[in-house]
């Protein structure tokens, strides 16, 4: 569903747009849904990771001059920052041509680089798109599928994988991948050894409010140098980071982000946790659900959702605060219980923050009401009522 949603709206913005970045982090599949697009012109594919397609664009003005009729799709862009500007002066050119949009469709894994180059020259010609792994709801609707999901992520070649030790596998092949060779490639001058060790203690921490320095301190490095790394891992899309609720409400209020490892996956594999029967008998199963359902429903949330997290120090809390863009609050609680209680605490923080509404997330079973505001909801179900939201609906 989510797949085929992007591809719709991916075509829709090709044709609105001169271009495009589709942005993701590494094997979500941004090149297979590139090279599947059926369009009404002529594609041209480049791979900057092929030596061969970089040294084309020894001179990318010239070359990519030869393809004005076509889309060019260049994979990896944020190799090659300089081509920017070149692209700025392509499209301006063919728009002066008549030719107003789908001249360029960039396909990226490292958000800072790209972002930052593309805003600079391609600010007002460029639409930006986001693939996620697998979500939930392209999967079969069973409560075995659910679970595979958390237990592996939703990489495609994790999730589909035909055992566990293939899957388990790929997973690790892919945390060395970036800590040996992209993060690096992100200017990171520290030993892999070194990047893995922060990545796991990242792990341990899931759903937690970090201390960035206290890491720093375990791992001989400064609280900047652990902060960048920190950016750089968000900036790949490996890592979230939740921001508080905030609002003068006479409150002490927890003003950092709490911290999720995006793909349940990469997490599990991190921790050294491979199978269900170790997750479940972990301290971070709870931790890890949160994130888990954190992300699916980031993932469906409707354009113009602002989402955070609000805690006080005095430890009333909400998982996810919701906002629609009507100014109404949806209070999210995650719980990894079929039988779920409200809380005095949840009720404190609703009414602090102004919800309308309040949803306990549990992993299965039916919908039932605990409170006039409040409900149990399977996260399939909180799904399909997210995607289908309105303003009336709420």
């Amino acid at each position: 569903m989510i797949f085929r949603q992007i591809t719709q709206t991916l075509l829709k913005r090709l044709n609105q747009s001169p271009a495009v970045a589709l942005l993701g982090s590494r094997q979500v599949g941004k090149t297979t849904l590139a090279r599947s697009l059926e369009l009404d012109k002529p594609t041209h594919y480049l791979d900057l990771e092929r030596p061969s397609d970089l040294a084309k664009l020894a001179d990318p003005e010239l070359y990519l001059s030869g393809f004005g009729k076509q889309l060019v799709i260049i994979d990896e862009v944020q190799r090659s920052p300089d081509l920017f500007p070149v692209l700025r002066s392509l499209i301006d050119e063919r728009r002066q041509a008549g030719e107003k949009t789908g001249h360029f469709l960039l396909l990226g894994s490292a958000s800072p680089d790209l972002l930052q180059q593309s805003s600079e020259t391609l600010a007002g010609r460029i639409s930006y798109l986001e693939l996620p792994p697998l979500c939930l709801p392209e999967l079969s609707d069973t409560s075995e599928a659910q679970n595979l999901h958390w237990e592996r992520g939703g990489y495609p070649e994790s999730y589909l994988a035909t055992d566990l030790e293939t899957s388990m596998q790929w997973r690790e092949d892919f945390i060395t991948s970036y800590v040996e060779r992209y993060l690096p490639q992100q200017g990171t001058t520290a030993a892999p050894v070194l990047l893995r060790r922060f990545c796991t203690m990242l792990a341990h921490q899931q759903g937690a409010t970090i201390n960035l320095s206290k890491i720093a301190g375990s791992l001989g490095i400064d609280g900047k140098t652990a902060r960048r790394y920190l950016d750089l891992l968000e900036g790949l899309y490996l890592v979230r980071a939740l921001s508080p609720w905030s609002s003068n409400v006479g409150k002490r209020l927890v003003k950092s982000a709490k911290i999720y490892w995006r793909d349940s996956g990469i997490l599990h594999s991190l921790l050294g946790l491979p199978s269900m029967e170790q997750i479940l008998g972990h301290p971070i199963c709870g931790a890890s659900w949160e994130g888990y359902c954190i992300e699916q429903i980031l993932n469906q949330a409707p354009k113009g959702f602002v989402s955070s997290h609000y805690r006080t120090h005095a430890g009333a809390e909400i998982d996810l605060v919701l906002e629609q863009p009507d100014g109404k609050i949806l209070a999210v609680e995650i719980k990894r219980t079929l039988s779920p209680k409200l809380t005095p605490g949840m009720v404190e923080s609703m009414e602090t923050i102004g919800a309308n509404q309040g949803v306990i997330i549990i992993p299965g079973g039916e919908t039932f009401p605990i409170s006039k505001t409040v409900k149990a909801m399977n996260l399939r179900s909180f799904l399909k009522m997210l995607n289908s939201i309105s303003p009336e609906k709420f």
